[in-house]
């Protein structure tokens, strides 16, 4: 570790402000040398290069090229559910589409392309087998007979009632040269066309988009034989993802088994009875409250989009026309009344039960429900419920509750072997190669998983504190803390419980059994409870945490930690964190009510992890003679994230967490956090979050990081490079501000949870536990990575339910020249540093504290007179609500904790 001191950093001073950088291994400030760590078990690592600066004219950042593959570990024999494609050579022809009218969904748009084909099968198509991508993109295997000049085609669609009528026009774009593609995968360019790329996997894809319902790039079907539903009138659909991977030496279809929630194909009536929970619709005598309405309105017209879900009517025979929802009517229909227009052309008002008793001779059996109203809001154009299906197919984009989501889960986790069962059982059942239109392009696919070569690393030893100073080694990413103490405990002194549970839930004596057990617990943990609370009181509502805790800061001015109760999901606790972390800057730890009552050893013990950092204590470090080398400098690991609103939200803000290592260890970290526009992809506060954390460091360890380790969670392949671009430059922004010609070495990786590929053993011995999956350190570098690119996959934990997902890592920057077994064992010693348990994680601690700040800032932007979490349309941060200022103000941790893990 560093020594310990604390400096003032100068804040964005002039050039010099804090002197050249040292040698390696040496203090900046004429302290005492670091002393320098022995090589580590991969030998020293290469000394760092001063990064070139580019100027903004200057081209943009290219990811570097893999320094070399991995060889430390056991080897392991795997499969990954990649299938080789192989690829005919040559080129296919691209034209762009254009229909009129526009703005046809892309199924329809599919049809029209379909039927076109078809009816200028002769003239134009000559026996092939085009490919369309549902928007502008058509393809062909050989040049269509229309040269170079724009075509205009007349397509008709029968239709309900009148046939539709289509204007496509069709033109050259482009010739794809596979062979740029080939030279790519062989290593011999480093640029990937992905022109050729996208053309390969419109012609994969176009079969079944047509036979089944395409959602993003995963396919679903109706259920058929099973059924899985999650209430509300949800339902969980299977099916399967489908996308083309460049790799070593050829391309690869990655396959897998995938599942979403729908809504039910069933009577509007049944939904709204499964969204209001109403058992039996004979029971609903009367209109719907308004709380009802609303709950049902909020379900039936917000899907993410502007409109609601599309109904279709029943009660006009075979015409089952389709229309949207954009509301629900606030009057039953036996009052709603609309303008009717009479045959005379006087206007009259007319109740929607009249009219449908008049013209259609129904008698409604729910006059007392409210109508929906369809189509443009402006038309009144209003339906019974009880005339209404809602149509199947449609993806259900809100966010699942939170029994939804257990339900979900229970459904769709598989072991390891299972699921690839099913994965290998759906390829034979897709049968690529009797597809026409593979056929036509000569692609084919091989049915058999790709084998693959990993490696299992060595899992870090734990070190802890206390007396003993015990070591814990980890296997299979597990390991105990029973008869160890904290690398460094914090004593309580002063704390107090605060239980906003109602007393016949949550009984006195239960509270003080509870006291009794966590000062047991914590005591032979090495984090010392002295003496009971020096306040212990019931409290109700949201209203009471401020003034109660300010209360308490007042009366007892020692006071560090404020233990708070609830009685499971309420308001309370987005209070009491942004009251305890924003107002007055106290140590908050929550603990649910049945865990009062309901003791266990290892909730008390999770506790204790959480409560001792955030406190400012260490519950253990990475062995230090185990370590890489690369710790003998003083280095910073920062984690980056940005989460964003739910889907459907079209307003609040997103939030950019960025987090840094505060010590050698690496153990404490401290955050920075900032509200930014709506869905931006892009850190835009980058170069001042930065900033703040390498001066915290300096203040914290007395030395200036040589190398910045980023691991930046959240972007998706597409935004690689404008992350990159804008990211890099921020960082070097915030070091040069600090010191002219102050450049530490940047190492930027991005990791990927949200990926398909998924690894099973080939040897049933090497499966771990119940589910069969890959062993905790499971690294892949070869066969399924980038063909030029440094990336890897490491499966850092231990699958408990269902099959691990490996996470992705692909290095976009690398001044420090890491070697692939340095930067794989860096990264899996990382994910056992991660304070809230005794397990190695999925993705390095860094990048998950900083989904962690960002998760909590959506709670310090909660008001306190609403629901708290996600998906609760109370949070502030709407355009109208707050300005940026006031949302910034709002995230804004007290000083009292910013040096701590207020978060954990």
């Amino acid at each position: 570790m560093y020594p310990q001191s604390n400096p003032v950093m100068p804040p964005c001073g002039p050039p010099g402000a804090i002197g050249q950088p040292p040698p390696i291994g040496q203090s900046p400030i004429g302290q005492q040398p670091m002393h320098p760590r022995p090589p580590g078990p991969l030998g020293p690592l290469a000394p760092m290069v001063p990064p070139p600066m580019p100027s903004d004219t200057e081209v943009k950042f290219k990811p570097p090229i893999r320094p070399n593959v991995g060889t430390q570990g056991r080897p392991i024999m795997l499969r990954a559910n990649h299938f080789q494609v192989t690829m005919p050579q040559g080129v296919i022809h691209h034209y762009d589409i254009s229909i009129l009218p526009d703005k046809c969904p892309r199924r329809v748009n599919r049809e029209i392309i379909d039927t076109m084909v078809q009816a200028y099968q002769t003239k134009i198509f000559n026996g092939q087998r085009p490919v369309f991508d549902g928007r502008k993109n058509l393809y062909s295997r050989d040049p269509l007979p229309i040269g170079r000049e724009k075509v205009e085609l007349e397509v008709t669609l029968p239709g309900e009632g009148k046939d539709r009528v289509f204007k496509v026009s069709i033109k050259w774009v482009a010739q794809v040269s596979l062979f740029a593609l080939e030279e790519a995968l062989q290593g011999r360019t480093r640029n990937i066309p992905f022109d050729a790329i996208q053309a390969l996997d419109v012609v994969m894809r176009h079969l079944p988009s047509m036979k089944y319902t395409p959602v993003g790039r995963s396919f679903f079907s109706p259920p058929e034989g099973y059924e899985h539903p999650l209430g509300g009138g949800r339902e969980v659909w299977f099916g399967f993802h489908q996308s083309v991977r460049p790799s070593h030496w050829k391309m690869m279809l990655n396959i897998d088994v995938s599942a979403t929630a729908f809504y039910k194909s069933q009577p509007v009536v049944e939904f709204m009875c499964e969204v209001l929970d109403i058992r039996d619709i004979n029971e609903q005598r009367r209109p719907l409250t308004d709380s009802q309405r609303v709950k049902f309105t909020k379900e039936i017209r917000a899907n993410g989009y502007s409109a609601g879900l599309k109904v279709e009517i029943t009660h006009c025979g075979s015409m089952r026309r389709k229309y949207r929802v954009c509301n629900v009517t606030r009057r039953p229909a036996q009052t709603q009344s609309f303008p009717l227009q009479l045959e005379s052309g006087q206007t009259v008002e007319c109740t929607v039960a009249k009219y449908f008793l008049d013209r259609y001779k129904m008698k409604l059996q729910y006059p007392h429900l409210p109508c929906l109203q369809v189509g443009q809001e402006q038309k009144h154009t209003y339906l019974p419920l009880e005339v209404c299906n809602i149509v199947g197919g449609q993806r259900c984009i809100k966010k699942l509750t939170d029994m939804q989501t257990s339900t979900m889960i229970k459904a769709t986790a598989r072991s390891a072997p299972d699921r690839e069962r099913e994965i290998n059982a759906l390829v034979r059942k897709a049968d690529f190669n009797s597809d026409p239109h593979l056929q036509t392009f000569g692609i084919g696919i091989n049915y058999r998983m790709a084998d693959v070569q990993g490696r299992v690393l060595l899992p870090p030893k734990i070190l802890y504190g206390g007396r003993t100073k015990a070591q814990a080694v980890p296997n299979q990413g597990v390991w105990d803390m029973r008869g160890k103490q904290f690398y460094n405990g914090i004593e309580i002194r002063t704390w107090a419980i605060a239980c906003f549970a109602p007393q016949r839930t949550v009984r006195e004596d239960a509270l003080r059994n509870f006291t009794q057990q966590l000062q047991r617990l914590s005591n032979d943990a090495g984090m010392p409870i002295l003496g009971q609370p020096c306040f212990c009181k019931y409290a109700t509502g949201p209203d009471q945490v401020e003034p109660m805790f300010r209360y308490l800061m007042g009366l007892y001015p020692g006071l560090q930690l404020i233990v708070v109760v609830l009685p499971g999901k309420t308001p309370v606790y987005a209070e009491v964190k942004r009251v305890g972390d924003i107002l007055v800057g106290i140590a908050t730890q929550c603990v649910q009510a049945k865990n009062v009552n309901k003791t266990s050893p290892q909730t008390l013990s999770n506790l204790c992890l959480k409560i001792n950092v955030k406190l400012g204590g260490v519950n253990n470090i990475l062995q230090p003679g185990a370590r890489h080398a690369v710790y003998s400098d003083p280095l910073i690991f920062i984690g980056a994230d940005v989460t964003h609103p739910p889907v459907g939200d079209c307003s609040r803000p997103s939030i950019a967490a960025v987090v840094g290592s505060m010590d050698g260890h690496p153990s404490r970290y401290a955050a920075t956090v900032r509200v930014q526009a709506h869905r931006e992809e892009i850190i835009q506060e980058l170069t001042s979050m930065v900033r703040e954390l390498l001066i915290q460091f300096y203040k914290s360890t007395g030395f200036k990081p040589q190398r910045i380790i980023f691991y930046r969670d959240g972007v998706s392949e597409g935004q690689f490079d404008k992350v990159l671009d804008h990211e890099l430059r921020a960082i070097r922004q915030a070091c040069v501000c600090l010191e002219g010609g102050y450049q530490p070495g940047i190492t930027f990786v991005v990791v990927q949870k949200r990926h398909h590929t998924r690894l099973f053993c080939a040897d049933r011995r090497d499966q771990i536990g119940k589910s069969g999956n890959i062993p905790a350190g499971t690294t892949v570098d070869i066969g399924i990575t980038h063909p030029t690119e440094f990336d890897f996959f490491l499966c850092s934990h231990a699958g408990i339910q269902g099959t691990s997902r490996p996470s992705h890592y692909h290095v976009l920057w690398d001044d420090n020249q890491f070697t692939a077994d340095d930067l794989q064992i860096m990264t899996y010693q990382l994910c056992h540093t991660y304070v809230r348990c005794t397990r190695s994680v999925s993705i390095p601690a860094p990048a998950y504290y900083a989904h962690l700040v960002a998760f909590r800032a959506r709670y310090h932007l909660v008001e306190k007179d609403h629901d708290s979490g996600e998906g609760s349309s109370h949070i502030s941060g709407n355009g109208d609500d707050r300005s940026k200022t006031a949302m910034d103000k709002a995230v804004t941790v007290h000083p009292n904790i910013l040096k701590v893990m207020y978060f954990a």
